[in-house]
């Protein structure tokens, strides 16, 4: 099992001449975070559809063990009646998505703040996400953002159809740690314009060793759940540094792969 760490999206004119190198091509910059990064999470699928040839493209810009995940877009979660997505969700994955190939990770599901739990609603949206497209595997993952998620149900929920629950950490989003699926997806929105690596020395150990633990398969003693302990299993663990001071989030998520590397 992999920890993959990186940021959202790789264009943001605050990262010229701070992350990226001055001068260097804007056609280059995915070929240079990518070299210094382990995995973008790609924003603008969100928004609207991305053309098969992107894809292809993406795929061929970046090295062999490089991971991108998806945002789904907005057309299928931010509705009133989730069952009714089928759909929008069947359009954005047949537009070309299989073209990152192995680099295909999970899909972030992302849902407003104001979109309330609903049970049997949101079991008919996680029916619709189907476990493969033009024969590649397919994870799937929700970012839910209202309190009312926080509870045993919705964790049964997500563990029953093999669903992630995304953890926003440090931000005023309810931080929901419990292991639904296969792997852990966590998006820590807290760096500070104060520090120069986004993130305290401290901080950053802490959540280095957070994500060993999950990538053992356990959970981190540190951090509560609103349900029992998934069982013990290793996982794939995807970690973006996402909003906060945005122009540290690269600084932030290289320093977290380093530390990863060195053990610290």
């Amino acid at each position: 099992m992999s920890i993959y760490v990186g940021v959202g999206g790789w264009v943001f004119d605050e990262w010229r001449g701070n992350f990226y190198p001055r001068g260097l091509s804007r056609k280059h910059e995915l070929e240079y975070a990518s070299r210094h990064l382990t995995a973008i999470e790609i924003n603008g699928t969100y928004y609207g559809s991305q053309k098969p040839e992107s894809f292809a493209r993406w795929h061929d810009e970046t090295p062999d063990d490089f991971v991108f995940t998806l945002k789904g877009p907005r057309f299928a979660t931010n509705r009133r009646v989730l069952a009714e997505a089928g759909p929008s969700i069947g359009k954005f994955l047949e537009s070309g998505i299989t073209g990152l190939k192995r680099k295909l990770g999970p899909i972030n599901w992302q849902f407003m703040a104001t979109k309330k739990f609903d049970a049997g609603d949101f079991a008919a949206f996680l029916a619709l996400l189907p476990r493969k497209q033009d024969g590649l595997a397919l994870r799937h993952a929700v970012e839910v953002r209202h309190e009312s998620f926080a509870c045993a149900a919705f964790v049964a929920l997500c563990r029953k159809h093999d669903v992630a629950i995304i953890a926003d950490c440090d931000a005023e989003f309810p931080c929901i740690a419990d292991v639904t699926a296969g792997f852990v997806y966590v998006r820590l929105m807290g760096t500070l314009k104060k520090e120069k690596l986004g993130y305290s020395a401290p901080a950053l150990k802490k959540w280095a060793a957070r994500a060993r633990t999950w990538q053992a398969g356990a959970a981190p003693k540190d951090m509560k759940l609103v349900a029992n302990a998934a069982p013990k299993k290793p996982r794939d663990v995807f970690l973006f540094m996402i909003s906060g001071e945005k122009k540290k989030n690269p600084a932030a998520a290289m320093a977290l792969v380093k530390g990863l590397k060195s053990g610290s």
